[in-house]
């Protein structure tokens, strides 16, 4: 996957596009989500040009306070996961390519410990100073 570098000045909205023309010609996603802030004409030129589907995930309309959201807590736990790796912390690299290769060492190794460890996850238990 090529990553593609946007200016700092752009807005998200205005990015959008590129985005998604980038992911759909290097790989085979056929099936986006995206926050309300992408609804509109996004979705149409996503169908229409892209021939692919673009799902807004909206919060329910009663919602009062926090929330969660449930393809969004798909995304923000892998981005919690993914900095978790001491390097991704911070990105400091020039080379996007690095980049990209740093998360797919960090998603690799995530994935086989959680392969590796032969029992489903368990909470630490609590240290209590005596």
């Amino acid at each position: 996957m090529t990553v593609t570098a946007l200016a700092a000045s752009w807005q998200d909205r205005d990015g959008a596009k590129t985005a998604l023309l980038s992911a759909y010609l290097t790989t085979a996603i056929r099936y986006f989500f995206a926050d309300q802030g992408f609804a509109g004409r996004l979705v149409d030129w996503a169908r229409d040009t892209l021939r692919t589907t673009l799902e807004i995930v909206r919060k329910p309309a009663d919602q009062r306070g926090f929330s969660v959201i449930s393809r969004r807590l798909v995304v923000e736990r892998t981005l919690a996961w993914l900095t978790a790796c001491r390097r991704l912390a911070r990105d400091y690299e020039r080379d996007p390519a690095v980049s990209e290769a740093i998360i797919r060492w960090a998603a690799i190794a995530g994935m086989a410990r959680r392969l590796t460890r032969g029992s489903p996850a368990q909470r630490q238990s609590r240290y209590i100073c005596d």
